[in-house]
Formats: structure tokens, sequence, C-alpha cells
């Protein structure tokens, strides 16, 4: 996948090798409630954490400034972007790496790519803001759809039940990718993520990396995010920080499953998983002698 992003001072071109290895991608978060414990406050410590994932291997690093985890209340756009906006501007100027802007609010996204942000991360899809695919395309960068069942503050209350899981998944995202093309996004930019987590009880989380390879059939590359998260807990009885073991377990799984792109915390390890994996899954029968 390669793109070009027009930032201030001249055009900067990206690429991602999709599909010659797995792509990770760094986490950064700036939101003070953060599901993982992993927020961030001040700009310097933000600069520090960039520089640690890019050390570490990140191919992507993915900002959000509200936080998405189950329950959470939404913020408003002025402070969303007062979290982001300046931060994503530094780290563009200090590396040559693309970034992420994680929002489901078009006026979020748009001051994140005029400060240099070349990705747009969407949790709904581009169904929550109907000015997001518009600017997607107007932008020219890759858009990630992802899917949700709910909204982050209701999507794990009560029961949650599909008649059919990985259908229903499939159906809520071919529809993103229409809403992307019509509004005019190249589809060789879009990239779909099934949402672990997000509207899931921990058996669905189960069966969609299990079944994950379904969605190729959709003919997108596919981004899995399980760092951290709570079916890990929940199924080893460890809190956020003591989940490494797990997420490295859940990536291996979703990139012999068919994962192009992996979203995590711990950069540095979960590289190292994911080379190993890769190294595996793309293993050349004809070179056995």
């Amino acid at each position: 996948m390669e793109w070009t992003v027009k930032l201030k001072k001249g055009d900067r071109k990206y690429s991602l090798p999709l599909g010659a290895r797995t792509v990770i991608m760094g986490v950064l978060n700036t939101s003070p409630d953060s599901f993982s414990g992993d927020g961030i406050s001040s700009p310097k410590e933000a600069i520090l954490k960039a520089e640690e994932l890019v050390k570490s291997g990140a191919d992507i690093i993915d900002v959000g400034g509200q936080s998405t985890r189950p329950g959470a209340e939404a913020i408003s756009i002025g402070e969303e972007i007062r979290r982001t906006a300046g931060l994503i501007n530094e780290i563009v100027k200090e590396f040559n790496i693309p970034v992420s802007i994680d929002t489901y609010k078009a006026p979020v996204a748009e001051a994140a790519l005029s400060s240099g942000a070349s990705i747009i991360n969407d949790i709904s899809g581009l169904k929550f803001d109907g000015g997001m695919a518009h600017l997607a395309s107007r932008a020219g960068v890759p858009v990630i759809l992802m899917h949700i069942k709910g909204t982050p503050k209701d999507m794990q209350k009560g029961e949650i039940i599909y008649d059919d899981l990985m259908g229903e998944i499939k159906k809520y995202l071919q529809e993103s990718i229409n809403i992307a093309l019509k509004a005019g996004v190249h589809g060789d930019l879009i990239i779909i993520d099934p949402g672990i987590g997000f509207g899931k009880t921990v058996n669905h989380n189960l069966i969609i990396l299990k079944r994950l390879r379904e969605l190729k059939e959709l003919g997108k590359p596919i981004l899995v995010g399980t760092s951290r998260k709570s079916m890990i807990g929940k199924i080893l009885n460890l809190p956020e920080g003591e989940r490494l073991e797990g997420t490295a377990a859940t990536v291996a799984l979703s990139i012999a499953n068919g994962a192009d792109i992996i979203r995590v915390h711990d950069v540095k390890e979960i590289k190292r998983v994911a080379v190993m994996t890769d190294a595996i899954v793309r293993a050349h029968e004809d070179k056995c002698g």
C-alpha cells in the first residue's frame, strides 16, 4: 500500500509492506482513562513514547485522545483535538513514520490530518460521523474501518447477541466499505478490523480470531487489535499490565489466520512474535530440498 500526504513543508510518501510481512501499529494513548493504563498526559512523555515505539519497530503510530473502553463517556471535539493534533505535529517533525488518528469524529480527524497524520482509524467504520468518509476521500489517505455493535458507552452492557456472528460482522464491514467507495475513497486504501472487544463477549472474540480468515472474502487487508484486552484478562485472570503472553498468543493466531496488521502496546516484544510467526506462515515448501 502506497500513498502521498501533503505536509506544510512538502509532500511525504508512505508505504506499508502489506502481504510481504505483518505490519505493526504501535498504540499511543493520550486519554487519562485509557483501559490499558497507558494514558500519557505530558507532551514530553508522549514524544518519548513515540521514540520508543519507533525504535522498537513500529510501522505506524496510532494516536488517540478519546478512550473507547467499555462505558467511556465521549469528550468534546475541542478537547480531543487538544490532546492529539499538537502531538501528531511533533511526531511527524521528529520521525519519518505514518501516524494514524484514532477517532470517529471528522473534525478531530481533519485537525489531525492538518497536523501531519496520514491514516484515519475509525472504530465506527464511518457510521458515527457522516463527514468522515468524504474527509478520507479528499485527503487521499488510508482508512481503517472497524466493526462495533453499539457505542463505547453501551457496547458491553446487557446481553450481547448475534444470530450470525461472522455474517453480521462481514455485512457491517461491507456496508462501511461501500460508504467509503461511494465517497470516493480509493479501494486500495481501505483496511478492515473485526473490532475485538467492541460489542462482543469473550467467546465471540475467540470465535472471530478462530474464523478470521473468513473476512478475506471482503478483499481488504485485515487489522486486529487484541493487545491487553479484557478477554485475555478474563481467561488468564490477569490485570492489564500482565497480559503480554496472552496478547502474544492472540497475535500469533491472528497472523496465522490472515491478519495483515496488528495493533499493540508492547511493540518490541510483539514484533518478535510477529517476525517468528511470519517465518512459519510464509515458509516455502520448495526450499526444503
